[in-house]
């Protein structure tokens, strides 16, 4: 009788091991998700949607670190014009423009 209640505990004790391995598993993987993916997706949407709602004339700042103005937006490229000569006009992707500044928001300020 005793032997059968030392293997029940022994099962159980087994069964319980198991589960704490498998729930600190999950535990990181949910602090995994939300401190470090979720936050990225969220960035990578705002920099979709900065880029679809891209104009000629806006003001942009680059990867490269460069400011310049947008006067030609097509499919994946745009055409940028830097500093106050006219004639350095650059095609480059839309994937380069990390900040967009509309001409509206600085009229106002």
């Amino acid at each position: 009788m005793s032997n059968l209640f030392l293997t029940t505990t022994t099962q159980e004790a087994s069964s319980m091991s198991m589960i704490l391995p498998i729930a600190y598993l999950v535990i990181i993987g949910l602090v995994f998700y939300f401190v470090l993916l979720r936050p990225q997706k969220k960035q990578q949407k705002q920099l979709d949607a900065m880029i679809a709602a891209l104009e000629i004339g806006d003001s942009v700042l680059t990867t490269s670190g460069f400011y310049g103005v947008v006067i030609d937006v097509m499919d994946e490229v745009v055409i940028v014009e830097f500093g106050s000569n006219k004639n350095c006009r650059i095609p480059m992707k839309k994937t380069a423009i990390t900040e967009v500044e509309k001409p509206q928001a600085s009229a106002e300020n």
